[in-house]
Order: structure tokens, then C-alpha cells, then sequence
């Protein structure tokens, strides 16, 4: 089956859960990406440290993204 139809209709409250998720998604890829690529941001940070908090941000994005899809589909 390529296509599930899905005709039950989600309440208001999981409409905002969900778009509110993706919202957090997206601050957290944007702060990763912001902390890789602006330098002058936190001179605090040493390169590498500021390389590998931005990735692991990115990561943890995407560990919510993924598991914000797997909790739509239930």
C-alpha cells in the first residue's frame, strides 16, 4: 500500500503540538547552523568546541524531527 488514507480528523490541540515541534525544529538546525558558520558569534568558544556543539544541535534536531513523525503516525 503506497498511500494511507487517513480520514480521521486530528484535534486543534495535536494541529499546535505538531506545528509547534516543527518550529523547535527548526530553531535548533538554525542555531547549529549559526554556531558552525558565524564565527563572531560566541568568541568565547574555541573553534573546534564551537564546531562540535553546532553539530550536535543538528543532530538533536533531527532526533526530534524523527521522532516528532513517528508520534504523527500513531
Amino acid at each position: 500500500m503506497l498511500h494511507k488514507e487517513n480520514t480521521e480528523q486530528k484535534s486543534p490541540a495535536k494541529r499546535f503540538l505538531f506545528i509547534l515541534g516543527l518550529l523547535i525544529f527548526g530553531c535548533y538546525l538554525a542555531l547549529g547552523l549559526v554556531l558552525i558558520f558565524w564565527t563572531d558569534i560566541i568568541p568565547q568558544f574555541e573553534n573546534p568546541y564551537r564546531m562540535l556543539f553546532g553539530i550536535l544541535l543538528i543532530v538533536y534536531a533531527f532526533f526530534r524531527f524523527i521522532r516528532l513523525l513517528q508520534s504523527r503516525e500513531i
